[in-house]
Formats: structure tokens, C-alpha cells, sequence
């Protein structure tokens, strides 16, 4: 738990909050007060916000409401609108401008700009209409992070197809677990990719991904590790690029759930929903201008990429890369961000501990950081100690915001806030027009306490539905069956009174021991605040007729053994920094803590397993990153 007055460790200079979006943007709504009076309007009065919004960002069209029905599940926004997403990322942007810098282990940093990115949308639209994608046909995308992905992510939305990606690293049958399910017309498809200074070749995958999914009429393959660009004849250079005007609850892309527990839920998000939603995020929360370059290190299988395309919103260039973030050295993001000229940041809480851990100094050697001016860290809780490491590495002018959100709604609930100053281990605030409270499993609302994440009132970004439930059982399934009309999310989170937030990990892995309950990040941040640990997972197995057993298994610093004083000193930092209940039972070194390949813990499947249930059971192998991982966990199972 944070103190009840943590430091400040940033705040905006008034020549700052005087140009940040967010004020002009109160300034135009007449909201008097600070941003907390504007928050509690955004969700006060649903309507006169999103219409505002509608208004200040010029949306092209008209709408007959801003809800039709505000219910939850089925919220309908803005009935009789129709809109284009990809009409309002190029509009106003000239030819010139960059919109795109790229770099990936095969490729040196480079250009796209505006011009390029329109007339390599347009070709690809062009191709895609030849093949015989419509308005509300599937393409989806095996492909990695790279500026032709984005052209043809945006070619999908210009013509008012669905996309849906995953990233080459993913194994067929994962890829094939959510592809199929939303019986596609066309795959785009990568030869493959490259990762940590080694080339992947995946046409292998390709060919039983396309042999699987029957609905298949087009396999394109992009030649990357060739150099040879997409296939002959697919590009149609020369074409004009137009947009579908398309109905606000239209589909724009689908997303997924991990699938780590059974098949991934296919998440449908709407084209206005989106638009809106990234945005308000965009320019309100993230503040981008001009003469920003917007970063956030992500694959294709994360929603993170979703949201860093979406900065093209703005007037600002975003910045991709593709390849592991510590090759060919932990240092590797920060020199990217020096020689693109990154302002803007965006990574992981574990990328930050790993720097932290690697005694990573991001301007050592004279690394130019000068334009870095915010770094933004989501993924899981950031904890204080990393918000320390950033502010002393990177200087104390940098606004650090933590967020958190959701693949659910492709967006943050909680998090930056440009106008405020920034709390040791606190996110800033809740989002405008998200109605974020925290509540006690009996719905009651708290304040200074630990609760479920809530939201009482919609998001435009909210899933439009699950693919393949038609009576939207599954959906209701999966965020109101808590809390019948709320949005139950699946995080713990604590509202300070100061208006911020801190967030203690997903309430389904809560750990329960004699009455007091404690959320395994809690833990984690006790642990791995040991120079010597640098990863950790923890379960608590009920034992019948006795207590739980909660063992802790940790990663170690090369050539660091978990010996008796190292336990020693791990139980008591649980002790003192959680609570005496806590200490684990046993603590056991591995090589490596089981993840999703979004960089989760698996610590439910891993609990399942060592309760007797069988591995294929308890974690599809395919949406792991490190299989092998839960191999060690499967024998030990087998040897207890």
C-alpha cells in the first residue's frame, strides 16, 4: 500500500498546463475548477461530454442522440451517425509531413511521410477490393509491427472491413484458435520476422494456418525478410484512396482475450467507439502536438499497438519498432528513442523493472534525450520503486504517467493527466468520461480502501460484442455477472483522496490467508525490491482441513543462488512490506517465470496445475511466450 501522502515527484510548469489540449478543451466546456470538477461533469452528464467531444474534435457527421439507450450491456451510441476512422487519421495532414518512423532488427531507422502512408493505404485498399473485400468482411493480419501493417490496418478501415491481428511470434494454433473464429476472407502473412539477432522463418506457420481456416479466399504474403515487399500484383499503385461513411457501432477491428484458459474471446470494437475514444486519449491524456513523436514499444498481438496507431489521430508522428526491446543491448529502446527523436515513450511496468534490475542508464554515454519529455508505462502496476528509477534516470522536468486499462476497451480507465502532478506509485486519475469507482464485493463504494475496478456508467469503446455470441450471454458473462448494469473489470484498485489511483493486479488472483486479503503485485513489489531477485510468481493452494499453501517461486540474478540468507531476506521484506500471513510457505528458485505473449503471469494456469490439473487443460501452450516455463511447473507438480 502506498502512504498516505506519497511524495510528489512532478509537476506541470504552468506554461505547460497553459497549452495542454485538456485545458483548452475545459475552457471551451466552461467548467470552472481544476481537472477533478472536469472529470466529475465527464461523467455527471454522459451526453453533454461525448457531444462536446463530438464538437471540439470536429467529428465529420451528424447523430440523431448522443445514447440511444445507456443500458450495460448494450449501450447505444450516437444512433444515425456514421463515420470513418481512417478518413479522420488523414484528414488535414499534409503530404510532407512524417507520419511514420520506423525501425526493427532487419531495418535502420527511417521515414514514411503522410504522402507515402496515403499512397501505400490507397494501393492496398486497391488490392484488397480486387480480391473482393467489402464492407464487413474480415482481413486478418500475421504480421509485425512495421509501417506496411499500419497502411494496411488502415486501408481495412477505409473500405469498412474488420481487421484483426496477431504477431509472428504467435504458434499457428493460436493464431488459428482466434482467426478462425471470425471466418476471414483474406490473411495478410508475413515470410518472417526477426527477434533478439536471430532470423524466424514462418511460412511453415502460414501454410497449416491457411490450410485450417476454411474460409479462407486469399493468403498475401508480405516478403520481409526477403526484402521483396508484398507479392506481385496485390499493391495497386496509383489508386485513390476513398472512405466507406459507416455506421458508429460498425466494426473496426477485433481483439482478443489472452487464451490462456480456453479459446480467446473474439472482442468487437465499433469505429466511432474507437475514433472517440483515441481521441480523447490522444490529445486530452496523452497531450500529443505537432512537433511530438509518439512511441510505445508493443507487437501486433497487444492492444497497445491499436493505441499507438491511433496517435496518428493527432497531429503528431508516431515512432514502431519491431524486435526484442534488449537487443542488442538493455539499452536498445533508449538509443531508438535518441536517434528518432522520441518525445512521448510508452512501455511496460517489466520493461522498466528489467532496466531497473539491468542498471540500465538511459543517457549514459551521451545519449541525447533531450526531446523525451514523458514516459508512459502500462501492462501491469508500475511500482514505486519504478517510478523512482525513472524520475533519477531520465531527470525530474519528465512527466511519468502509469495507466491502466484493458484489451476490453483498447483504452485506459486510470492513469495520465497532463495538467496534475504525478504521486510516488499513484496513477494520476480516472480518465474523462470513464466513471471509475472501486467496490467492496458487496457493491458499496470506497474511498482510501481497496476495491474492485468498476465502471457505473458506459464507454463508447466498450465491446460492440463478443464474434461468436449471438445472444450476448458470454459477454454479460464476462463483465456484469458481479455486478448486474456494472462494468466489473477485474482489478483491484484504491481511489485515493487525492484523486489518483493505484492499482494492485487482477482480483482473480487475490490471495486470501486467515481473512486478509492481498493482491500478488503487492507481493512481487516486496520481493523483487531484492537487487538480487528479478522475477517472481506466487500461488495459494487450499489444502483440506489445514491452511493454504503458498509457495513463491523466483528468478535470481545470474549466478546468484537461492541460498538460506537470500530466503531470509525475501520472507522478511514479505513480512514487513505485506503482512506476517503472507510469508510463503516455501520458496523455490526457477529459471524462468511462465508468460502470456502480452507479458502476463500465468499465475492462475500455474495454480491449476499444481492442484492436479493437466497442462493442456489449465494453459493453451501456443499463448505463451516461454512454453517451456510451465514445463518446469508441470514436473513439479508431477514430483510433489
Amino acid at each position: 500500500r502506498v502512504s498516505a501522502a506519497p511524495e510528489i515527484l512532478w509537476r506541470p510548469s504552468p506554461a505547460r498546463v497553459a497549452a495542454a489540449w485538456l485545458t483548452r478543451f475545459q475552457r471551451e466546456v466552461g467548467v470552472e475548477g481544476g481537472y477533478e470538477e472536469l472529470w466529475q461533469w465527464s461523467v455527471d452528464d454522459i451526453d453533454g461530454f461525448w457531444a462536446a467531444l463530438w464538437r471540439f474534435f470536429d467529428v465529420d457527421g451528424s447523430y440523431d442522440a448522443v445514447l440511444g439507450s445507456r443500458a450495460m450491456p448494450g449501450a447505444e451510441w450516437f444512433p444515425g451517425a456514421e463515420v470513418s476512422y481512417a478518413a479522420h487519421v488523414f484528414r488535414g495532414k499534409p503530404d510532407g509531413r512524417v507520419a511514420i518512423r520506423h525501425a526493427s532488427e532487419l531495418r535502420p531507422l527511417a521515414e514514411w511521410t503522410w504522402g507515402e502512408l496515403r499512397e501505400r493505404t490507397a494501393a492496398i485498399a486497391a488490392g484488397l477490393r480486387a480480391l473482393g473485400v467489402e464492407r464487413g468482411d474480415r482481413v486478418c493480419a500475421y504480421l509485425p509491427n512495421l509501417p506496411e501493417t499500419v497502411a494496411a490496418f488502415l486501408a481495412c478501415a477505409s473500405i469498412g472491413a474488420t481487421w484483426s491481428s496477431a504477431a509472428p511470434e504467435f504458434g499457428a494454433s493460436s493464431v488459428i484458435d482466434r482467426f478462425a473464429q471470425i471466418e476471414p476472407k483474406v490473411l495478410l502473412a508475413i515470410d518472417g520476422y526477426g527477434y533478439g539477432g536471430k532470423l524466424h522463418d514462418r511460412r511453415d506457420e502460414v501454410a497449416r494456418i491457411a490450410a485450417e481456416i476454411p474460409s479462407l479466399q486469399k493468403v498475401v504474403t508480405l516478403g520481409y525478410l526477403d526484402g521483396t515487399g508484398w507479392e506481385p500484383g496485390f499493391e495497386r499503385p496509383g489508386s485513390e484512396l476513398t472512405f466507406e461513411r459507416l455506421p458508429f457501432a460498425h466494426p473496426l477491428w477485433i481483439l482478443y482475450s489472452s487464451g490462456t484458459t480456453g479459446l480467446p474471446k473474439a472482442i468487437v470494437q465499433s469505429q466511432g467507439g474507437i475514433l472517440l475514444e483515441h481521441l480523447k486519449m490522444a490529445y486530452l491524456h496523452t497531450d500529443l502536438h505537432e512537433d511530438d513523436r509518439f512511441f510505445w514499444f508493443s507487437t501486433t498481438g497487444w492492444m497497445m499497438w491499436n493505441f499507438l496507431v491511433g496517435g496518428l489521430l493527432s497531429d503528431a508522428s508516431i515512432v514502431l519498432y519491431d524486435g526484442s526491446p534488449f537487443h542488442p543491448g538493455p539499452e536498445a529502446m533508449w538509443q531508438l528513442a535518441a536517434d528518432a527523436g522520441v518525445t512521448v515513450f510508452g512501455t511496460s511496468a517489466a520493461f522498466i523493472a528489467a532496466s531497473m534490475k539491468a542498471g540500465v542508464k538511459p543517457r549514459a554515454g551521451g545519449r541525447d534525450l533531450s526531446r523525451l519529455a514523458a514516459v508512459g508505462s502500462t501492462g501491469s502496476p508500475l511500482s514505486p520503486e519504478g517510478f523512482r528509477w525513472v524520475m533519477d534516470a531520465l531527470g525530474p522536468e519528465t512527466w511519468l504517467f502509469s495507466t491502466s486499462g484493458g484489451t476490453d476497451v483498447c483504452t485506459s480507465f486510470v492513469g495520465g493527466v497532463p495538467t496534475l502532478p504525478v504521486h510516488l506509485g499513484e496513477l494520476q486519475g480516472p480518465a474523462l468520461g470513464a466513471r471509475v469507482e472501486a467496490w467492496s464485493p458487496e457493491g458499496k463504494p470506497l474511498l482510501g480502501e481497496v476495491g474492485e475496478l468498476v465502471l457505473t456508467a458506459p464507454l463508447p469503446s466498450m465491446p460492440v460484442a463478443f464474434w461468436d455470441d449471438p445472444t450476448g450471454e458470454k459477454l454479460r458473462e464476462a463483465y456484469f455477472a458481479m455486478y448486474p448494469g456494472v462494468w466489473r473489470h477485474g482489478d483491484w484498485i484504491e481511489l485515493t483522496s487525492r484523486g489518483g489511483a493505484v492499482i494492485y493486479g487482477r482480483s482473480d488472483s487475490t490471495i486470501n490467508r486467515g481473512g486478509v486479503r492481498m493482491g500478488t503485485s503487492e507481493i512481487y513489489r516486496a520481493v523483487l525490491a531484492d537487487p538480487d531477485v528479478v522475477d517472481a510468481l506466487v500461488v495459494d493452494l487450499p489444502r483440506e482441513g489445514e491452511e493454504s499453501w503458498m509457495p513463491l517461486f523466483v528468478v535470481t540474478r545470474p549466478g546468484v543462488e537461492l541460498d538460506a540468507a537470500l530466503v531470509a531476506r525475501i520472507r522478511a521484506r514479505v513480512r514487513d512490506d505485506c503482512s506476517p500471513r503472507h510469508v510463503p510457505n516455501e520458496v523455490v528458485q526457477i529459471a524462468a517465470v511462465p508468460r502470456t505473449l502480452s507479458g502476463k503471469v500465468l499465475e492462475v494456469p500455474v495454480k491449476r496445475i499444481l492442484m492436479g490439473e493437466a497442462a493442456e487443460r489449465a494453459a493453451s501452450r501456443d499463448s505463451l511466450a516461454n512454453p517451456e516455463a510451465l514445463d518446469w511447473f508441470v514436473a513439479y507438480a508431477k514430483g510433489r
